[in-house]
């Protein structure tokens, strides 16, 4: 047996950073992100995000890749909330996305930022995150 535990911090956002994720709509939809993914075999720890995007924690697991596995948690999510009327007009995600590993030593940090994102982003953008993201991880497109 395999034993396998690789943290993941994966943002993504909503088509044309449509601002349709109400704090009623985000209690309802990432309830339902954490339960498919149990569901799939892939362990949420924490999902939050803003009006227009989403932060998850999770790990890999060893039969899946990660853009397996975003593909699972978002576009299962985006059918979903689709499937029951849960944003007008309909919820899209943006296609592009980013992750990064997250060390052993620093999850909980990586989770209370998580967790205060309505707090966080009474200061930045979405935008202006995601760019922060990208210059400090030096991250490059992958596709």
């Amino acid at each position: 047996m395999s034993f396998v535990r690789v943290w993941i911090h994966a943002v993504w956002g909503t088509k044309n950073r449509s601002h349709i994720l109400t704090k009623d709509v985000r209690k309802v939809l990432f309830g339902h992100i954490k339960s498919n993914a149990k569901e799939k075999g892939i362990y949420v720890d924490y999902v939050n995000g803003y009006t227009d995007h989403v932060h998850c924690l999770f790990t890999l697991n060893a039969d899946l890749s990660l853009s397996k596995t975003l593909q699972l948690i978002k576009g299962e999510a985006s059918f979903w909330a689709n499937e029951n009327n849960l944003v007008e007009p309909k919820l899209k995600w943006a296609d592009d996305y980013f992750a990064v590993s997250v060390s052993e030593s620093i999850v909980d940090k990586v989770r209370k930022y998580i967790k205060k994102q309505e707090e966080h982003h009474k200061k930045m953008t979405f935008q202006e995150e995601y760019e922060d993201f990208i210059k400090k991880f030096n991250l490059q497109s992958q596709g």
